[in-house]
């Protein structure tokens, strides 16, 4: 596993204010001519205003910064064995928008809220990632907001065997960010990850949190 070539991120970018402002439709970002669309893991991250390359489910995530003393850290949630789908994964807090959810945002907040109980009194919403396009055909909007300590998490043992945290200095880190390859059916099939501790995030919340780092790093 290789590290990928990436600019490093200023200490100073990574302070509340600085993300909120790189986050806000205001910074110009949503005006940005669309690219082409980035696969990771098979995946596909979209600009907005690019249309997903087939019909998609629509769902969104929370991306929960938490503003502890120490700096800002990331919260994970690692999927039980049995799911259907993306079983074991590190992922986001999130799922399919329902018919009574007006938005995406609302539908992150809902979700986690039933996911994790995480209260949505204790989160700040900043902003939004890019659409994020699944193999398993869903349309993913990464919501993100700055989570306020205090909060008591009561996780849906069905979906959640774990939770836990990863500095977001860490996760912004070039250097931590890995590119893969491996067989899959008779070709090579190459994906991001990032290790932290004894856990793998890839795929899916690796490609958002990549996202992240270059709104982060205006590009």
């Amino acid at each position: 596993m290789s590290a990928m070539q990436s600019e490093p991120i200023a200490k100073s970018v990574l302070a509340k204010e600085i993300i909120a402002t790189r986050l806000a439709p205001a910074a110009g970002w949503a005006e940005m001519p669309p690219e082409p669309q980035m696969r990771v893991n098979g995946d596909h991250a979209l600009n907005p205003g690019q249309a997903p390359a087939r019909p998609t489910k629509r769902a969104a995530v929370l991306v929960p910064v938490i503003e502890r003393p120490e700096g800002l850290s990331v919260l994970f949630t690692r999927r039980t064995a049995h799911l259907s789908s993306h079983a074991g994964q590190i992922s986001f807090p999130g799922g399919r928008e329902e018919p009574g959810d007006p938005d995406a945002v609302a539908c992150a907040l809902r979700e986690t809220e039933e996911e994790i109980g995480l209260a949505r009194s204790f989160v700040d919403v900043v902003g939004q990632l890019d659409l994020y396009v699944t193999v398993t055909g869903y349309a993913v909007t990464p919501v993100v907001g700055f989570v306020t300590p205090g909060f008591e998490l009561t996780p849906d043992r069905h979906e959640v065997a774990e939770i836990f945290e990863a500095p977001l200095a860490f996760l912004m880190e070039a250097k931590n960010h890995k590119r893969g390859s491996r067989s899959w059916n008779n070709g090579v099939r190459h994906f991001l990850a990032i290790p932290y501790g004894g856990h793998f995030i890839w795929g899916a919340t690796a490609g958002m949190l990549l996202n992240l780092y270059r709104r982060l790093n205006g590009g």
